[in-house]
């Protein structure tokens, strides 16, 4: 492994891996596991599992204003990346490309996360890449929307 490599040298919280994460079992990123990328990492781990749980509760902040479900739950959160300059790179969708709130919700979501002591700044990146399925909305959701 190219241990130059940039993208080694970045924490990843796989977000979109668990949408039925719950705060009593927040992600914890783990940094690249080679010996070379472990001494190169500039965030301590704790630092890490602080941000990931505060990211996961500012983007629990954030809703759809159709749907009465915040968009981690929701599962629209596919991956954020927190860099060794404590900015974060999230992946996100939306639940149908013509949402009506498709050019607002990356700033509401770049807002949240910016609120999150030690995130320096948040860049958001829409994709539907994979589509968003309900299939992706955590049990809590499936819940509060009576989709039992």
């Amino acid at each position: 492994m190219d241990t130059d490599n940039k993208s080694s040298e970045r924490d990843m919280m796989d977000l979109g891996a668990a949408p039925s994460m719950t705060l009593d079992a927040p992600t914890s990123a783990e940094p690249d596991s080679s010996a070379d990328a472990a001494s190169d990492q500039d965030i301590p781990q704790e630092e890490i599992e602080r941000i990931t749980h505060d990211v996961i509760e500012a983007l629990k902040t954030v809703f759809d204003p159709e749907i009465p479900v915040d968009i981690y739950e929701l599962g629209l959160i596919y991956q954020v990346d927190l860099e060794p300059d404590h900015s974060l790179k999230v992946e996100m969708t939306l639940t149908a490309p013509g949402c009506p709130v498709a050019g607002e919700m990356p700033g509401w979501v770049r807002d949240a996360c910016e609120t999150v002591k030690g995130v320096e700044r948040a860049d958001v990146t829409l994709t539907f890449d994979p589509p968003w399925t309900p299939d992706r909305m955590s049990d809590e959701a499936k819940l509060t929307l009576n989709m039992f």
